[in-house]
């Protein structure tokens, strides 16, 4: 096997282990509630996926107190179930004998028969799967700018009234649109047909059933409905928002991977004697003298751009260096002041071939404050690491890059919003 592969089976492993454990839970909480059927049994124990186990679960799952369950506690749990049979010519009429001091009129009676009946559509197994299903297939992520907040959230200003379909969504873009969401300048919803939502739950609730009298037909109707908008849809449209992240998640770290293979099997220059600068402004360049170990020989700042503008004195340090140390190529890192160091270098002219190279300082800061760096050079300071850093990355980058958390690298796609295990 490939590295690939074993560690795609090593994740596969831990999903199924972790699935196991649940089947346990979820097993031993039916079995107290005195709840499990042999079929059952079996569904759980053929479960592949947690999403099916949950569905499974969730009619036997402790609820907090839901519209079914005080309607329940006012004893209309039998008027639900003969609504149920789906043939109940005297609706009306047992309807008026669930008349209480909690249920005033038969309207009240019938409108807690529907909660219980819209609780078991929202937890029939069938149901939410083909729905699941249609929402990942056919479902369009909309998203719109919260009010008040198209300033605050200028960066996300392509969203601010955006819809796609959710299936062809590239992964930048969820992570993005997710991002918006968190920071509470977007507002997303998952839109569907309506219409067709609900011939599935008719489809999977009747499973061909017919129905005998009108009124029990549009009672059951009313319930679905309720169902379907109250119960369902939510749900669904999370699920189908989580089920996106992961798969954003699972992309973004396999472009992430990609970059990252790229940039520490970068070719290096190898075994060259190196002036590394970590360019800056105010503070000046750092620049440091490496031998082709990478062996710190020495370390100095130049000055040579606004506002101390010392150029000629720069210029003097810098050829110097170049001849004592007899140097063979100048890594400038890529940030601030990058541009005007290189050109500033690349006028001068040395006794020898000297080749100029820019080399990504992403990460630098990082590894300068780390504790790898404070063993390797204790008696330096910070700005003295970064530029060893950069030169080092030139020579020889998987030795050098290795060092540093990959997720501060930059050359991943939101990798700090993706689930970091």
């Amino acid at each position: 096997m490939t590295d690939v592969e074993v560690a795609e089976t090593n994740f596969l492993c831990q999903k199924f282990q972790e699935l196991d454990k649940r089947k346990e839970a979820v097993i031993k909480s039916i079995t107290e509630q005195e709840k499990m059927t042999a079929e059952l049994q079996k569904a759980i124990d053929e479960c592949v996926e947690m999403q099916k186990l949950e569905d499974l679960y969730l009619p036997f799952r402790p609820k907090r107190r839901t519209r079914a369950s005080v309607a329940k506690e006012n004893g209309l749990e039998p008027l639900a179930q003969k609504m149920l049979s789906l043939h109940f010519p005297d609706m009306m009429k047992v309807a008026e004998s669930f008349i209480n001091e909690k249920v005033p009129d038969v309207e009240a009676a019938l409108s807690g028969a529907r909660d219980i009946i819209a609780e078991q559509i929202s937890e029939k197994a069938e149901i939410r799967e083909e729905l699941r299903s249609y929402y990942g297939r056919s479902g369009i992520l909309e998203t719109k700018v919260v009010k008040g907040k198209e300033e605050e959230g200028e960066n996300y200003s392509n969203y601010f009234n955006f819809s796609s379909p959710i299936s062809k969504m590239p992964s930048h873009r969820v992570l993005a649109i997710l991002r918006a969401v968190d920071e509470k300048v977007l507002s997303v919803k998952v839109s569907v047909d309506d219409a067709i939502a609900l011939k599935i739950i008719s489809r999977n609730f009747y499973k061909g059933k017919k129905f005998p009298e009108r009124e029990l037909f549009s009672q059951i109707e009313l319930a679905e409905e309720d169902a379907y908008k109250r119960l369902l849809d939510p749900s669904i449209e999370n699920e189908t928002l989580k089920v996106a992240k992961e798969r954003a998640d699972l992309e973004a770290v396999k472009v992430f991977g990609d970059n990252l293979r790229q940039l520490l099997l970068a070719p290096p220059v190898g075994q060259k004697r190196t002036l590394a600068i970590d360019p800056g402004f105010r503070t000046g360049c750092k620049v440091v003298c490496l031998d082709a170990q990478g062996t710190l020989l020495h370390h100095d700042v130049i000055m040579p751009h606004p506002p101390i503008n010392q150029k000629m004195e720069a210029m003097r340090k810098i050829m110097e260096m170049v001849e004592k140390y007899n140097i063979e190529v100048i890594a400038i890192g890529n940030g601030t002041a990058s541009r005007e160091t290189e050109a500033f270098i690349r006028r001068l002219t040395f006794d020898h071939p000297v080749k100029i190279y820019s080399v990504s300082e992403d990460g630098a800061s990082i590894y300068s404050a780390s504790e790898t760096a404070r063993e390797e050079f204790p008696e330096y300071d910070v700005t003295v690491r970064g530029a060893v850093s950069i030169g080092r990355r030139l020579m020889d980058p998987l030795a050098e890059l290795v060092k540093i958390d990959p997720k501060s690298l930059g050359v991943g796609q939101y990798q700090h919003d993706v689930d970091q295990t």
